[in-house]
């Protein structure tokens, strides 16, 4: 994302009017934002704390939203809508539910 300081304001709110599209549509689950201020961290299966995050992640940031949709498609055109008021490409994946949470 590279948007300049004082258009920030614009982009999130074009972004909290999909994400208020989303909620009318009744798509909406839940969305946050990566707190940039607290530094990530592993905890590996042993308890073993280390600072940092996995090499291939270590320019995440932002924020990520999850929304039920219907198909591949549809999931397309929601991200496609994130992308245009985020002004900055999104990457799509798909969540499967765990049947037992």
């Amino acid at each position: 994302m590279n948007v300049p300081a004082e258009e920030l304001p614009v982009v999130g709110e074009a972004a909290r009017q999909v994400i208020r599209e989303a909620k009318a549509a009744g798509v909406y689950r839940f969305a946050g934002g990566i707190n940039a201020a607290m530094p990530p961290q592993r905890v590996d299966g042993d308890g073993t704390l280390s600072q940092g995050t996995y090499p291939q992640t270590k320019d995440f940031d932002g924020g990520f939203c999850v929304l039920r949709l219907p198909s591949r498609e549809a999931a397309e055109l929601w991200a496609a809508k994130i992308a245009k008021a985020c002004r900055c490409a999104q990457e799509l994946r798909e969540f499967f539910d765990d049947p037992e949470s």
